[in-house]
């Protein structure tokens, strides 16, 4: 492996942590500015999105319109409109007449926009962000990996900004970790689903763990695979019911540019007490998977009996180990029944959702910089930057690892584009994608968001409320 180069190049005005969506968008928005030099790794070979959960009918839960670029650029060549038109499939789209378009597709237009830009570089894993405080520069430090994935040759380079977009990571329980790890047993999450698809469909029972999108959406492709009768599958999960997605257009403003202003502006404990009761907001079903799993579940009882289905919500697993061969047997507890049970079952898929990736492995240089909350997490200006020490006049903004300061709309597509934009206009230190000033019908918060306390002379502002208003 050859040693780290002299970085003979012009300091880059911004290096791009990872290449998923985000990431994908500010590439896509900084593409046309003139000037700005910017550079993204990722040590992927390519682009791919949730590979594992490109099931076939499964869709993408925002609208075609929150692609990379047109909600802060409509006219950028980089819209998912203008993919159809490259690829001759404007008019099938338009007869279509779909606002929700399929995770394959969202899949393949983003791979497209990968295609195109010049400024991403596949194989380079990034291994460290140190500041420089000689040079006023941030060192990148990296490694360029060859096509089995090995390191090839090692790597430094200067910018004055630096966004990282690492994304999310499975979340597999404690319980379940050692199974996870065995080879020998079927216990795979839901990320590898399609890759172990046929194996799971010839298991002769499955258990789905978690009652999100995902776990639906598997749930769903397995019953359709097994024949009427003989389905033997359970479904399970955390939550106290198998609950609908928050899908009203009011309810759809918490995903607003105004929303996030004013959940970043919140006191830390309020915030953490909302994200955690705001769950349904982006965990739940969406309506069209719940009624195909309903319709599904009543055609197999039309010649009469029930289907081989348990579908129970409040349970957790305590403990779980592998018996003779390869069953699994899970040990759980319902929540609200304070009861107890064990299930034997041949296969596990863990649709268990993501957690952000830590950022200490990356940050680890810029530690003695860091401003960090009460709970030790990294701060987040309202720029998307993290609050370093002043002395660090450079920027490191973050992508989709900013929940806890920004609340639920930080890993929703829609925000995407604005996000990118408002990262290019802070960056530039001008407005190259002027943003509008209100996006929500909803008022969230008092004017100048100061509690309003009423003086003792005024009697009308004393009189309790009692219209619920």
């Amino acid at each position: 492996m050859n040693a780290t180069p002299l970085d003979s190049e012009a300091p880059r005005d911004l290096v791009g942590v990872g290449i998923g969506p985000f990431n994908l968008s500010l590439a896509a928005l900084a593409d046309p500015l003139t000037g700005l030099n910017a550079v993204f790794y990722d040590q992927r070979p390519a682009f791919q999105w949730h590979p594992g959960l490109l099931i076939e009918g499964a869709r993408v839960q925002v609208p075609f319109l929150a692609d990379l670029v047109t909600l802060a650029d409509p006219a950028n060549p980089w819209s998912f409109l203008n993919h159809l038109r490259a690829r001759e499939r404007l008019f099938p789209f338009y007869f279509a007449e779909r606002f929700h378009i399929q995770r394959a597709e969202y899949d393949a237009y983003c791979r497209w926009v990968a295609e195109g830009l010049p400024s991403l570089r596949f194989h380079h894993q990034v291994d460290a962000v140190r500041w420089n405080p000689e040079r006023g520069l941030f060192e990148v430090d990296y490694t360029q990996l060859d096509a089995a994935g090995e390191a090839e040759a090692l790597g430094r380079t200067h910018a004055r900004n630096v966004v990282l977009g690492v994304g999310t990571a499975p979340h597999v329980p404690d319980p379940l970790r050692p199974l996870v790890e065995d080879p020998l047993v079927p216990v795979v999450h839901a990320a590898d689903y399609l890759a172990h698809r046929d194996t799971l469909r010839a298991a002769g029972h499955v258990t789905v763990i978690g009652t999100g999108q995902s776990g639906a959406e598997i749930f769903l492709d397995l019953l359709r695979s097994r024949p009427v009768g003989q389905e033997r599958l359970h479904w399970l999960g955390r939550t106290e019911s198998i609950a609908p997605m928050e899908y009203s257009k009011l309810g759809l403003e918490h995903f607003t540019p105004d929303y996030t202003r004013y959940f970043h502006g919140l006191a830390e404990p309020v915030r953490d007490r909302l994200v955690a009761a705001q769950w349904q907001l982006h965990k739940g079903i969406d309506a069209d998977t719940t009624a195909a799993l309903h319709d599904e579940l009543y055609r197999r009882t039309l010649d009469g009996g029930w289907p081989d289905t348990v579908l129970t919500p409040g349970v957790h697993v305590r403990t779980a180990g592998r018996l003779s061969g390869t069953q699994v047997e899970l040990h759980l507890e319902h929540a609200q029944q304070k009861t107890r049970s064990r299930l034997t079952t041949d296969a596990v898929v863990l649709a268990t959702g993501y957690r952000e990736r830590p950022l200490g492995r990356i940050l680890a240089g810029l530690d003695p910089y860091m401003r960090r909350d009460s709970s030790e997490r990294h701060r987040v200006d309202d720029r998307h930057r993290l609050v370093l020490d002043p002395s660090v006049t450079g920027a490191v903004y973050v992508q989709n690892a900013e929940t806890h300061t920004h609340g639920v709309g930080a890993p929703d597509l829609g925000l995407a584009a604005w996000r990118s934009a408002t990262i290019l206009n802070d960056l530039t230190g001008r407005e190259p994608y002027p943003l509008p000033g209100r996006t929500a019908f909803t008022t969230f918060g008092l004017p100048n968001g100061q509690p309003q306390i009423p003086t003792t002379h005024d009697h009308r502002a004393l009189t309790p409320l009692t219209d619920g208003i």
